[in-house]
């Protein structure tokens, strides 16, 4: 399998935009008095390219790896509670199989480089539902000794995150992630392409007390320097990321080409459009950013990026629960695009001059 870049145009149609802004402007109510869910409802007509948009067969792919970089203590948890969490996934008990089951989303799990075999005892050729395997390998190295990825592994995890968006339905991709050790390889991406110093970028992760923190921001910074030469996005992203990342960023790209919406959850999730922006910058066009994390460098990669999260509730869970729960607010744009009544059509005045709206 090979990554072929996909190419990507200018969604921002003037002709359309207009149309839209005057849909928009034009439904009973005071003009912008339905605030940024108007501006969400504009770039949904310009991502889908209708004035009548309709959000289908939504699809939340949880992508999960392991990080050789855990053995430098950089989590709370251990690398077995990869593994163990995507059972959960797969068994309906995490948060955002719970969220995915309420808001009609369809949950898939990619398993990218997870230290198991999901598939043992099954026999040849078999698959579980809600599964698919694309391991690349058994986790990445540990980057403060090697690379992540070798440049071969990074462009297979990018080809297997292409390839298994082109097999999937809708128009619709909500991210999600799983892997112990990803907060700091998201951390080591934000410093090198942003530009920052990685004490601004690190955070607690898991759950670290502030000494843990400190020692966290010391190896990562032993790991920029050890790669100091990788400043290019896919040679940071093979020195410094992981495969579920990775995969990500291929994902990302594909559905961007596709103009499909991109429903980006928190910080690792951000990472991964973080990469696939500085290869191509249009895929901003397509994304749609759940909330704001909790995660310290959270906050900074909104910022490099220029764009603004829906919601803000201090979460730090990742899984894609973000996204799952700004979904209704992407449902409820569209339907208020689609079926709340202009003006005219419901008979009612505009306001004139000073003059208040009367029917």
């Amino acid at each position: 399998m090979t990554f072929n870049m996909p190419t990507l145009f200018d969604i921002h149609d003037p002709v359309l935009t207009q149309a839209l802004r005057h849909k928009i402007d034009h439904k009973t109510k005071p003009l912008g008095s339905l605030g940024r869910l108007e501006d969400l409802a504009l770039k949904l007509g310009q991502i889908l390219g209708t004035h009548t948009p309709a959000l289908l067969q939504p699809q939340m792919v949880v992508f999960a790896g392991d990080h050789g970089l855990t053995a430098r203590g950089v989590s709370a948890f251990p690398s077995d509670v990869t593994w163990q969490m995507v059972e959960n996934f797969l068994a309906g008990g995490a948060a955002v199989s719970v969220l995915a089951r309420q808001h009609g989303l369809e949950l898939t799990v990619v398993d990218c480089g997870v230290k198991h075999d999901f598939l043992a005892g099954l026999p040849e050729g078999a698959t579980r539902p809600g599964l698919l395997v694309r391991k690349v390998a058994a986790g990445t190295a540990d980057s403060s000794l090697h690379q992540a990825m070798t440049t071969r592994q990074c462009l297979q995890a990018l080809a297997n995150g292409q390839e298994l968006v082109e097999q999937l339905p809708g128009n619709a991709l909500l991210l999600g992630e799983m892997g112990i050790g990803n907060t700091s390889a998201a951390s080591l991406l934000l410093a090198r392409l942003a530009g920052l110093d990685i004490a601004q970028c690190t955070g607690a992760g898991t759950g670290l007390d502030a000494p843990a923190v400190q020692r966290k921001t010391e190896v990562l910074r032993e790991v920029l320097q050890r790669h100091a030469h990788a400043t290019a996005p896919l040679e940071a992203l093979a020195a410094l990321g992981g495969f579920e990342i990775a995969t990500m960023v291929g994902a990302v790209l594909q559905a961007a080409h596709q103009r499909r919406v991109v429903v980006v959850d928190g910080f690792i999730a951000t990472s991964a459009v973080l990469v696939a922006h500085a290869l191509q910058p249009l895929v901003l066009q397509r994304c749609v950013f759940a909330h704001r994390s909790g995660e310290r460098g959270h906050e900074f990669m909104l910022q490099h990026l220029g764009v603004q999260a829906l919601l803000d509730l201090g979460l730090r869970l990742g899984e894609g629960s973000g996204g799952a729960l700004a979904w209704p607010l992407l449902l409820s744009s569209c339907a208020i695009l689609r079926e709340m009544a202009s003006f005219e059509s419901a008979g009612v005045s505009e306001k004139s001059g000073t003059e208040a709206v009367k029917a």
